[in-house]
C-alpha cells in the first residue's frame, strides 16, 4: 500500500513538472489564420507564433464559432487575447455572444457606434460584464504581437456614440502583417470605402460582404494584388458570391476559396511561404 501511494505521488509530481513544458512546446511555430465555416457570416481566428490569439467576428450562429475554436485551441485554453467586432450586424456579432459567455476575453476592439435592436443590447451588456479592456477602432491604430502587426485601416474617424444608417461601410478593415506574409480583412465594406483606401499590397484577401457585387471592384484588386481570396459565405438568398465578383477574381488570376464549398479554411505561414488547408477537399 505504501509503495503504490509513493508511486502515485511521484507520478503526480512528474505531471506537475512536465505540464508547463508541454504547454510551451505546443505553442505554434507558424502564423495560422482560420476562416471558420459558420454559414452566411464572418468568423476568423488568428493564432500567432508565441500563442497570441485573435478572433475577428463570430458569425451568425451561437454555436458554430465554438466548434471552430474547439478545433484550434487546446481544451484547457479558455482565454482569448483579443476579439474584434468588425461591425454590429448579426451575421458578424451573434457568435461572439457565446465566446464572451464561455471564454475569458482580455481585450475587445470595436467601433463603439450605437444601434437599435435586442442583439446589439446583448452585445453591449456582455462586453461590459466581461471586464475586458475595451478599445475603439480608428485608422492608424496598431496591435503588435511579437513579429506580427495588425493595423486598423478603417474607420477613418471615431464612431463612438454615432448612429449610422449604413453600418457595412463602418466595418473595421485591418491588415495583418507577419514578416513577408500579409492578409487584409475587409468586413462588409462596399467599393465606396475600397476606393478611399490607399494602395495595399497583400497576399491573402478576405473578400468583402460575402462576395457582394457592390464590393471587390477591379480598381480595388489592382491596388491590393492578392494571390488568394477567401469568401466567407453560406447558403443564402442574396446570390452571394455574385458572378460579377467571381469573374473579377478569375480575371486577375486570384485563387478563390469559399466556406460553402471548402469548409473551414486555414492559411499557415512561416512569414515567407504559406500552406492552405481545407476541411472539405
Amino acid at each position: 500500500m505504501k509503495q503504490s501511494s509513493f508511486i502515485f505521488l511521484m507520478l503526480l509530481i512528474l505531471n506537475i513538472l512536465v505540464f508547463p513544458f508541454v504547454v510551451i512546446l505546443s505553442l505554434p511555430a507558424y502564423l495560422e489564420v482560420s476562416f471558420f465555416d459558420v454559414g452566411q457570416g464572418d468568423s476568423i481566428f488568428i493564432e500567432a507564433p508565441g500563442g497570441y490569439q485573435v478572433l475577428i467576428d463570430g458569425g451568425p450562429n451561437y454555436f458554430k464559432v465554438l466548434d471552430g475554436l474547439s478545433q484550434e485551441m487546446p481544451f484547457y485554453d479558455k482565454e482569448i487575447d483579443l476579439i474584434i467586432l468588425s461591425h454590429p450586424e448579426s451575421d458578424h456579432m451573434t457568435g461572439l455572444f457565446s465566446v464572451l459567455e464561455n471564454y475569458k476575453v482580455d481585450n475587445i476592439i470595436w467601433t463603439g457606434m450605437e444601434k437599435d435592436g435586442e442583439k446589439f443590447e446583448t452585445w453591449k451588456r456582455l462586453i461590459n460584464e466581461e471586464g475586458a479592456n475595451i478599445y475603439y477602432a480608428n485608422a492608424g491604430d496598431t496591435v503588435n504581437m511579437g513579429d506580427l502587426r495588425l493595423e486598423i485601416i478603417n474607420p477613418k474617424k471615431s464612431l463612438i456614440g454615432e448612429r449610422v444608417k449604413e453600418t457595412n461601410d463602418t466595418a473595421i478593415v485591418a491588415k495583418l502583417q507577419y514578416k513577408d506574409s500579409s492578409f487584409l480583412f475587409t468586413g462588409d465594406i462596399s467599393s465606396k470605402i475600397e476606393d478611399e483606401l490607399n494602395d495595399i499590397d497583400i497576399d491573402i484577401l478576405k473578400v468583402a460582404h460575402h462576395g457582394s457585387k457592390y464590393s471587390t471592384s477591379e480598381d480595388f484588386l489592382k491596388k491590393t494584388t492578392p494571390l488568394v481570396s477567401i469568401i466567407q459565405v453560406g447558403n443564402n438568398s442574396y446570390g452571394h458570391p455574385t458572378e460579377e465578383v467571381l469573374t473579377r477574381l478569375n480575371n486577375f488570376g486570384i485563387k478563390i476559396l469559399r466556406n460553402d464549398t471548402n469548409g473551414d479554411i486555414k492559411i499557415v505561414s512561416d512569414g515567407s511561404n504559406y500552406k492552405i488547408i481545407t476541411s472539405k477537399k
